[in-house]
């Protein structure tokens, strides 16, 4: 019901460029960050609380307030979504979870994948936990 719902929905509420912005706008407001990369995958299934979006992000340098930067990216996806924030707000998701990664976390995995190179972009959503499983081996 709901949750196979939100996963079709995911990929259709939530688009790449406001996943974009968001993440522009919070680093803006922690001017200390450098970003590498980053991907964002639904978790349905978490093994506790509700289902949420991860981030799954490469920082050159992470934000002193981890927290604080998190919060700050889900109030940003928030504003650029009403879809999103009427999922927050009428608690069938909770706000968004940043898993820090290790240093050079992308360019490995584009290369177990085979897609090393300039013309693969890694891709910024992901409607099935393909990335996020991958992504497991390189939590910071």
């Amino acid at each position: 019901g709901r949750i196979k719902h939100f996963i079709s929905a995911f990929g259709e509420h939530v688009i790449g460029e406001e996943v974009e912005q968001a993440m522009k706008a919070t680093c803006a407001l922690f001017p200390e960050v450098e970003l590498v990369e980053f991907s964002v995958a639904p978790n349905v299934t978490p093994k506790e609380g509700l289902p949420l979006h991860e981030w799954y992000v490469e920082f050159a340098t992470p934000p002193k307030d981890q927290l604080g930067f998190q919060k700050e990216l889900d109030l940003q996806l928030r504003k650029r979504n009403t879809y999103y924030d009427d999922l927050i707000s009428g608690s069938i998701l909770r706000p968004l979870e940043v898993i820090d990664l290790k240093q050079n976390a992308f360019i490995e995995y584009m290369r177990s994948i085979g897609k090393l190179g300039g013309q693969n972009k890694v891709p910024r959503l992901s409607n099935d936990r393909n990335i996020a499983e991958a992504m497991q081996q390189f939590k910071a």
